[in-house]
């Protein structure tokens, strides 16, 4: 069995598709980005990483969101095909 390659939103490179996994966040923050979308099982495309990587845009459910690394850190996926 192929084990899948499980990475944290922040890891993520540009045009990268990731299938969100876990979140490790508490309180109005885990709220927040749940309401925004990112749920288990969506998927989470890296649009755009500032110079310094800190923000970072991602596309989820249509919408283009800046998260800082304190949050994306938190946020564990599994990398997936362009074709998926």
């Amino acid at each position: 069995m192929v084990q899948p390659n499980i990475i944290k939103l922040v890891d993520g490179e540009k045009g990268n598709r990731i299938k969100i996994t876990a979140l490790h966040l508490d309180g109005v923050m885990r709220r927040r980005l749940l309401d925004l979308g990112f749920v288990k099982g969506a998927i989470v495309e890296v649009v755009r990483k500032s110079p310094l990587g800190d923000p970072i845009a991602f596309r989820v459910s249509q919408t283009t969101i800046a998260l800082r690394k304190e949050e994306s850190s938190k946020i564990e996926g599994e990398l997936v095909s362009n074709g998926e």
